[in-house]
This record gives structure tokens, C-alpha cells and sequence, in this order.
């Protein structure tokens, strides 16, 4: 990419250097969701990114008297989150998903005690990845939304954290090699080889049909048709028409519970118990579904778990169910249901 800034943006610029809030404010909104769909995509957290984002226009309202408008805003504001980002990793582990930490559970055994919340990857909500169109530029190797996909996301936290800079800048968000190198302040050659290690490794995590590519091959109507299938299962205790619903080898994840379970059969068992109600939702650009637990003392449903799920087919693969009701205002839900 190449030139300035624009005429308006030269303009805000001025007024900021003035002191200015608001027109930082203006300058800057622009590119608000993407930079923190861009820190999401780096920490793995909903919460750490939310962090992330505000030290970065932090960061960007200090620097940008020294801003000198020679080159183009984006890069800067990306270069300034992204080094967040890396001085947050540095701090801290690494976040995974339940189906990272050994084998699966056996059928009815407890799920024990959950880990500190910390160390689990958290849901994104759609409302918050700022895309209009839903695609990324032609250069881009990813599509935006399959970039926030909750297999994308966990494969991303296995890599080194520049590595996981470098594929992110340059595959999901188009940027050169030449415009990465100067962001990480490295060169193009090395630039070239973190992503090629880093194209191996996400190669091998992902499936091989991202979830966009299932979604549109069943179309709306039919994502809707299992959705409300699988809720209704659920609700009625249907163990036989969930069992029908879900792929043979499906599995199923409450984070923060490491444990985790595997098969048809298996899973279905679960539904035995009719305790819940259920919402459609969406997070990570795939369908979900909100669970409420019936609460005899309050009389009511309460919030509980924010289940993503991922199709393969006409089935569903993976349940990842998170046990953090805290998060539903975040995704448009409420926070309890009437009887």
C-alpha cells in the first residue's frame, strides 16, 4: 500500500494534535471492530481483547502528534495493536479449547472441577466483528469471518506468538510482506519464513472445510432447520432425535471444564434431563445456540452456557458449550427466560 492520509483524515489529524478528543474519536472509529477482531484473534479472549483495544487507542492518542501522516493509518494503528498484543502474550499462557487436554471422558463421568477461566479461548460475538461485505480483500488467504471461527482461533493459539502476528497480517488481513516486516520490525526474508511455518501448522489443525464453506453449501433455511431441531431435542429430552442429529464422532466441550466427550451416542445421553431452554444465537461466524437452566427458587430460567457449534453436513460435529452466562449481554442475549 502506498500515499497518505486522506483529505479527511488529514483534517482530524490536525484537530487532534490541537487536543481534540472527539475527533480522535472520528478518526479512529473506523477502524475500531476490526482492530479488535485483530486483538481477538491474537489473545484468543473476548475480555483480554476488549484490554487490548483500549491501550492500543491509548497508545495511538499519545504517538500521533509524532503520526506524520506520510503513510497510511491503517498499518500504524495495526503495528500499535499488534505489538499489544505480543507484550500481552508474553504475560501470560497461551488459551486453548477442553479437546486440547487429553483424551475424551468416559460416558457419565463427572466433569470435575473447572480451571481457572483464563486459560480457555472465549466465543466472539458476530455483532462485534465489524464486517459489511463478510469477505476479505482478494489477497487475503482467509475470508474475514472464517478468521474468527472458533477452529481458526484455537489452531492460531498453538503458534508462536509472531508467528501468529505474521499470519494474521498477512493472510487475514492482506497486509505485504514488506508492510509486516516493518510493522515487527524484522525483514521481508524472515517475514516469508514465519508464515510458511505458520501456514504448516494452522494447516494442520483446521479441518479441511471451514464452517463459511459449510454454512453456504446447506444454505440459511437449512442451518435455521437443524438449529431449531437440535434446541427442540434438547428441550424435550429426546435422546434418540439428538443422537440423529449429531455426527457419529461429535464431540462436546464445557469450558472452563477440561473435560470433554466424544461420540453419538454419548452426547445424546446427556439430553435425558429436560432442565433447559434454548435461544438461537450466533458467535464466531458460526450457528449457536443459549441455554438456560430452570431455577426452582427464582421460578425462572437462568443463563448458563453459550454453546457454538460447527456442522459437517447436515450434522453437527463439535458443541462447544461455555459455561460463562456473563457473556450473553455481549452476544444480544437475556440473561433469563419466563417459564
Amino acid at each position: 500500500m502506498s500515499g497518505g492520509l486522506t483529505p479527511r483524515e488529514q483534517q482530524l489529524l490536525d484537530a487532534v494534535r490541537r487536543g481534540d478528543g472527539d475527533a480522535f474519536r472520528r478518526l479512529v472509529e473506523p477502524y475500531r471492530a476490526d482492530l479488535h477482531a485483530h486483538c481477538y484473534r491474537m489473545l484468543g479472549s473476548l475480555h483480554d481483547a476488549d484490554d487490548a483495544l483500549q491501550d492500543t487507542l491509548l497508545r495511538a492518542w499519545r504517538a500521533l502528534p509524532r503520526f506524520g501522516g506520510r503513510g497510511l493509518l491503517r498499518p500504524w494503528l495495526y503495528r500499535i495493536a499488534t505489538n499489544v498484543c505480543l507484550d500481552a502474550l508474553a504475560r501470560r499462557t497461551k488459551r486453548s479449547l477442553p479437546i486440547d487436554h487429553g483424551r475424551p471422558a468416559e460416558p457419565g463421568e463427572d466433569p470435575g472441577a473447572p480451571l481457572a477461566e483464563s486459560v480457555w479461548i472465549e466465543p466472539y460475538p458476530d455483532l462485534e466483528i465489524g464486517l459489511k461485505a463478510g469477505y476479505a480483500t482478494p489477497e487475503a488467504r482467509y475470508e474475514r469471518r472464517e478468521a474468527v471461527e472458533l477452529a481458526f482461533i484455537a489452531a492460531l493459539q498453538h503458534l508462536p506468538a509472531r508467528q501468529r502476528a505474521v499470519l494474521i497480517l498477512r493472510d487475514v488481513l492482506a497486509f505485504s510482506a514488506r508492510e509486516v516486516a516493518e510493522q515487527l520490525d524484522t525483514t521481508v526474508a524472515s517475514i516469508h519464513s514465519a508464515l510458511q511455518r505458520a501456514r504448516r501448522s494452522v494447516d494442520e489443525r483446521v479441518p479441511q472445510q471451514s464452517q463459511q464453506a459449510t454454512l453456504r453449501s446447506l444454505g440459511d433455511a437449512s442451518v435455521r432447520g437443524i438449529v431449531e431441531r437440535y434446541m427442540d431435542a434438547w428441550e424435550r429430552g429426546d435422546v434418540a432425535a439428538l443422537a440423529a442429529l449429531l455426527a457419529e464422532d461429535a464431540t462436546f466441550a464445557m469450558p472452563p471444564y477440561a473435560t470433554w466427550w466424544r461420540g453419538r451416542e454419548v452426547i445424546a445421553a446427556f439430553a435425558s434431563e429436560p432442565v433447559h431452554r434454548y435461544l438461537p444465537a450466533r458467535a464466531n461466524g458460526q450457528p449457536a445456540d443459549a441455554a438456560y437452566r430452570w431455577d426452582p427458587h427464582r421460578g425462572r430460567y437462568m443463563a448458563e452456557a453459550l454453546e457454538v457449534l460447527a456442522l459437517e453436513g447436515m450434522r453437527v460435529k463439535e458443541m462447544t458449550a461455555f459455561m460463562t452466562p456473563e457473556l450473553f449481554p455481549r452476544f444480544g442475549l437475556p440473561r433469563e427466560l419466563s417459564p
